[in-house]
């Protein structure tokens, strides 16, 4: 069988991997999960993109007809190879468990998407996408995700500057090892169609972060896409604490003891390493005065419009004078950020008999190959299977435990989890409608965690055996 290129022909840059992504969110439906009845609580969430244009551009008068998707990618300032795709996402001091506010992206966030809380351990400040619970009166998700972007950050995503691109396939949020469901949250896509700066008036403790595309780019895109990447990022770990998601919040003494015979849990996460030129001291407000008289975006300033800062960190030699601050981005932010950067790697080959002038369908591409990032890390028992391409997500909030026997029982009782994505990855090569029909990531999910809970199980019994036997052997040693 020869085979055809298609848009792997035109030059890997961000902005074309971009247009086709967004292209495809709009034509591909999501995969809708329904609330259960014993759990109606869902939430939503807003993936907010823009196209900085390069410095100096003119700016485009206010009542300029605004483009459709497809004629935004043929403008000029957006095909510059200047112009810089950013996404935004939220730090969000201090906030923990405890912190939480019933219907803001707080109340959920602090989850990495299998119940593990960011506000503790070693994961540093909450990074997320701006949204929260959908509340009574609410028209839907769409109108969650809007409205909590208003509230949290002072974006209006229903003025006519953005467009709405689609939405990403529903998450299950469960507690600590998915015994229980949480909420099911749906992202939502949004494009900013005008080059202007827009003002933000985020609430005290939130700060907001412009992040290059290009940086996670290079990180997660096939190598001979991300190795064109000029910006790039890096794989880190996030350490949580096992003993804090498996035991009452006040037990000291039990605390102590499930740490030492369990350990800690690690989770995948991209070090995104910022400039100073990407933040702004202080929490003020910024208002349109602040704005450039010309309406457009000064060279390397753009995140000095908006209200937001990390805390910096020095650093030595000759680099001593300048300062940068580094965000981790990790569990349910990472997932719905992976899921994205999966539907930007472009097709590269078709069967010959494929019409030429007809639109390549998910089944004719997903037939050919199955296209996947690059990810450093596989989920604990799911060596050598695909997931990476399958539900990428799923694998950012898979933890790996500190002690390898853990990881051991895990893979022995992960028989069933194995045969789920296996029969997933089938799924997908055939192009078939359970692609969408099946709840293929809660499935994965649930099977994946019972298999944890009967691995810890099995480890704790063993650890006790050795225990008694160690204290037998040690009397008898005593008093024989």
């Amino acid at each position: 069988m020869t085979y055809t290129r298609t848009i792997a022909e035109k030059p890997d840059s961000v902005v074309r991997l971009l247009s086709c992504a967004l292209h495809r969110i709009r034509t591909t439906p999501p995969r809708i999960i329904t609330s259960p009845a014993t759990q109606p609580r869902r939430a939503a969430v807003a993936i907010i993109i823009r196209v900085v244009p390069p410095p100096n551009t003119i700016p485009v008068p206010v009542d300029t007809p605004l483009p459709t998707l497809s004629q935004f990618f043929e403008l000029d300032w957006v095909k510059d190879p200047l112009a810089c795709p950013e996404f935004l996402l939220l730090r969000r001091d201090g906030a923990g468990p405890s912190d939480a506010v019933p219907g803001r992206a707080s109340a959920f966030q602090n989850f990495t998407g299998d119940g593990t809380s960011k506000g503790s351990g070693k994961a540093g400040a909450h990074v997320a996408f701006p949204g929260g619970r959908t509340e009574e009166g609410d028209e839907g998700g769409l109108y969650t995700a809007m409205r909590q972007t208003w509230e949290e950050i002072g974006l209006d995503l229903a003025e006519r500057d953005f467009a709405f691109i689609g939405q990403l396939d529903d998450r299950e949020i469960t507690t600590s090892l998915g015994k229980r469901l949480l909420m099911i949250l749906s992202p939502f896509v949004f494009l900013q169609l005008t080059p202007n700066p827009l003002p933000t008036d985020p609430t005290d403790g939130t700060n907001i972060h412009w992040v290059p595309l290009e940086t996670l780019a290079s990180a997660v895109l096939p190598g001979h896409i991300g190795d064109k990447m000029n910006a790039k990022s890096r794989w880190s770990s996030v350490t949580v604490d096992a003993a804090s998601r498996l035991t009452p919040r006040r037990a000291a003494i039990l605390k102590i003891l499930v740490r030492i015979l369990i350990g800690s849990m690690q989770f995948p996460a991209i070090l995104l390493d910022l400039p100073e030129s990407d933040a702004i001291p202080g929490s003020s407000t910024s208002s349109s005065a602040a704005l450039p008289k010309n309406g457009s975006y000064p060279a390397l300033t753009q995140d000095k419009l908006e209200k937001g800062f990390t805390a910096t960190k020095p650093l030595s030699g000759k680099d001593q004078n300048k300062s940068r601050h580094q965000l981790k981005l990790w569990g349910l932010s990472l997932g719905m950020t992976l899921d994205l950067m999966a539907t930007m790697i472009p097709p590269t080959a078709l069967p010959s008999s494929a019409d030429p002038n007809k639109q390549p369908t998910p089944q004719d591409l997903y037939k050919v190959s199955l296209p996947s990032l690059h990810l450093p890390f596989h989920p604990v028992g799911g060596e050598g299977m695909r997931i990476d391409a399958v539900a990428p997500s799923l694998a950012s909030v898979f933890p790996r435990f500190s002690y390898p026997d853990v990881n051991f029982w895990i893979w022995v009782f992960g028989k069933r989890y194995r045969e789920v994505v296996r029969g997933w990855e089938a799924s997908v090569r055939d192009g078939g409608s359970n692609v969408r029909r099946v709840n293929w990531s809660g499935t994965a999910l649930n099977t994946f965690y019972a298999a944890v809970r009967k691995a810890l199980l099995v480890v704790l019994v063993l650890r006790a055996i050795g225990v008694l036997v160690g204290l037998v052997f040690a009397g008898w040693w005593v008093f024989a």
